[in-house]
């Protein structure tokens, strides 16, 4: 450990002009094919973690980057990567490691947006798809893996022929959450069968003990690149809090949602069924909501998401599966419709929004059970949030069509509950709007009568 410590102080001296002075990929070392590959993306200006990782990378030590959500990690390990294989051109080559399989699609077409001219191939190897498909695409040996740890490990255990014994990278990405999702005996199996001589590449946006011991364990005398040396959140973003009786929370989130129109919002609800529950209340509103949470099929959540990024629909909501490495570029409001229960989700979930040098707002819920968490929340953040300006009276207005949108809300999520027992789970799709278009039929005759 003292060797990687000397060597991250050794490499600060040189890194620090380095920060003044780079003003594009080319002057951090990057080849021409790929700095051409960045201007078509729109990457302009390398940043802050790329400036400090990528010559090093490029040296070929191995790196620990500390940065916060939203600061350009994916591009500092995959251009160095892509780097070293047009100069060794190898199929297998490098395995990228990720939390959810969500940011593993997003890392995937990312390497694939860079490395598209190259002639770079990628696959995604995550749960909650055909294992058999996926064997097939290891079979092509594609030059990057991206993965989930256990599904990796699922396919080096049993699908025959595959193996990883020519690699050449490893990167683990959001390496602190892989380690809270007790992914630490899987991490340790594909360590095992990996060759030892290799480039590793250890992303984090905190540093805790088990990242430690794993960087111990993983890497050889790694340079140490940090952007944020404690939790903050982006100074583009306005913060506020509305403290709010819990029982009104709907009515709250309608007249917000009614104040700030026009903007993109991602709202963020504590558990699946509050996510759909809410979805539904919005749409019977007339919103155009989706939802995103971990009891959908994998389709649907990369059906949603892709919805919302198109702008098809303006409101996401989502657990917190959803507030972690996923680069949704436009959205304008983040809202804690349930206040994260771990002040350090606050930090990730606002890093939603006020993304590459934009503003956000941010608006939290703190009803009266919640201000023990919201006092932890602003201390974590060492600072003290100021209220969003409500008119109360307004509020109260909404509460009567509020309240009925509730009661088909509760009426559409059982229809649901006995649809899925028929495996059928839901979304945008045409029977949700049948059963909709249903409860509006029953409407109309319970008038009439």
């Amino acid at each position: 450990m003292a060797a990687g410590e000397e060597e991250g102080s050794a490499a600060e001296p040189e890194q620090e002009p380095a920060v003044e002075e780079p003003r594009s990929f080319k002057d951090l070392g990057v080849t021409d094919v790929l700095c051409e590959a960045c201007d078509q993306l729109g990457w302009k200006v390398p940043t802050k973690i790329q400036i400090e990782a990528i010559p090093v990378a490029l040296q070929g030590r191995d790196v620990i980057g500390l940065a916060e959500t939203g600061s350009g990690k994916t591009g500092a390990f995959a251009l160095p990567i892509l780097q070293a294989l047009l100069e060794t051109p190898q199929r297998l080559f490098a395995l990228v490691l990720t939390p959810t399989r969500e940011l593993a699609f997003q890392i995937s077409e990312q390497f694939e947006a860079l490395g598209s001219s190259i002639g770079v191939q990628s696959t995604v190897i995550v749960g909650g798809i055909d294992t058999m498909s996926q064997s097939l695409a290891l079979a092509k040996k594609p030059h990057v893996i991206i993965a989930t740890p256990g599904r990796l490990v699922d396919h080096l255990e049993n699908t025959k022929g595959f193996n990883l014994r020519a690699l050449k990278f490893l990167v683990m990405d959001e390496a602190d959450r892989i380690l809270n999702m007790d992914f630490e005996t899987e991490v340790d199996k594909i360590l095992k069968v990996i060759p030892r001589d290799r480039k590793t590449f250890l992303f984090s946006a905190t540093m805790t003990k088990k990242v430690q011991k794993l960087q111990r364990a993983a890497l050889k005398n790694p340079v140490k690149c940090a952007v944020s040396s404690k939790y903050q959140t982006v100074e583009k973003l306005q913060q506020y809090y509305i403290f709010i009786p819990s029982k009104f929370k709907d009515s709250y989130l309608v007249y917000i949602l009614n104040e700030l129109a026009g903007n993109s919002f991602m709202i963020f609800c504590s558990t699946c069924n509050n996510t759909q529950r809410t979805a539904l209340l919005l749409r019977n509103l007339g919103f155009t909501a989706i939802p995103l949470h971990g009891q959908m099929s994998q389709n649907k959540r990369l059906g949603s998401l892709n919805k919302f990024k198109a702008k098809a629909r303006s409101i996401l909501l989502a657990t917190d599966v959803a507030s972690r490495g996923l680069d949704i570029p436009h959205v304008d409001v983040v809202i804690n419709f349930d206040i994260p229960t771990h002040s350090k989700d606050y930090i990730h979930r606002v890093g939603r929004t006020a993304r590459a040098g934009r503003s956000g707002k941010s608006i939290t819920f703190v009803t009266q059970y919640d201000v023990e968490l919201f006092q932890r929340i602003e201390h974590l953040i060492g600072k003290k949030l100021p209220a969003f300006p409500m008119q109360e009276e307004e509020v109260m207005m909404l509460t009567e069509r509020v309240a009925e949108a509730q009661r088909f809300a509760r009426m559409e999520l059982r229809e649901q509950g006995e649809k899925k027992r028929s495996r059928n789970d839901d979304d945008d799709t045409e029977e949700a709007i049948g059963v909709r278009n249903k409860v509006a039929g029953g409407k109309k005759k319970k008038r009439k009568a």
